[in-house]
């Protein structure tokens, strides 16, 4: 059943001009308002703008900052603001962030809310997806992204640059540069209220559950983008099956799912 969330259930109400903020943040980072034309590629060969498909995160888009599309923003306010109400203590991070439009939306959703004692995490290589070789998943082998990633590829420089543009580059966003392998399991994050996994691959996928799961505060969330691609959906029913997780998946469209952690 597709859960995309409309907001906290309980908690201190924010002002309707935060709510108004939001509202546009939404839809300025994905660029429902001006409908950039698609870049066409192997996976994603649409060339023109579509509501249904920016909403539903079915294109790459030439200009946005974010892929992921309106449904799944609006996935991520519901998880962190149900965390925010429920007092869920931790940061957010996304692993996999491309041109930083989630992390942006999700430093909004904080500033919005008053909120200073949380950071919002990025964690990618700023290089795009890795070629995984010989050595690698087959499954991962199998997919070949990283032939993507001249698109696929954003410097950090540039994710900075964008965040600047919405004035919400500061301290509590913070950069974790290079590939998950190395750089998760000693990361200094501490505790998360909410996770988001956009790796695509399953080594990429597996690597983020691994090392961050431990930090998930009970209540707090765990959001995979790229569900619908087989090698990451194996790393995620291997990580829950090993884990014993029973949490039940929520499907936010037909890509993507989420899971709230139990006590």
């Amino acid at each position: 059943m597709e859960n995309t969330g409309d907001g906290p259930e309980k908690g201190p109400k924010m002002e309707a001009s935060g709510q108004l903020y939001l509202d546009l943040l939404e839809k300025v980072v994905t660029n429902m308002i001006y409908g950039d034309a698609p870049t066409p590629n192997a996976w994603v060969p649409e060339t023109s703008f579509t509501r249904e498909h920016r909403e539903n995160g079915l294109d790459w888009p030439s200009t946005a900052h974010t892929m992921v599309g309106l449904k799944r923003i609006r996935n991520v306010r519901h998880c962190l603001e149900q965390a925010l109400a429920d007092g869920v203590a931790g940061d957010f991070i996304e692993t996999g962030v491309w041109r930083g439009g989630v992390c942006i939306f999700a430093r909004g959703i904080l500033k919005a809310h008053g909120v200073s004692d949380r950071r919002v995490w990025l964690a990618d290589s700023f290089e795009g997806i890795p070629d995984t070789g010989p050595d690698g998943h087959p499954m991962d082998q199998e997919m070949a992204l990283h032939q993507s990633n001249e698109v696929l590829g954003v410097s950090m420089e540039t994710v900075r640059d964008n965040f600047a543009r919405y004035d919400l580059l500061d301290d509590q966003v913070q950069f974790l540069p290079g590939w998950f392998e190395d750089t998760l399991p000693t990361a200094p994050v501490e505790k998360l209220a909410v996770m988001r996994l956009d790796g695509d691959l399953y080594s990429s996928t597996m690597d983020a559950l691994v090392n961050l799961y431990p930090k998930l505060s009970p209540g707090g969330f765990v959001i995979i983008d790229d569900y619908v691609i087989p090698a990451c959906r194996k790393a995620v029913e291997e990580f829950r099956e090993t884990e014993g997780i029973e949490d039940p998946l929520e499907a936010i469209d037909d890509y993507s799912v989420f899971w709230r952690r139990g006590a």
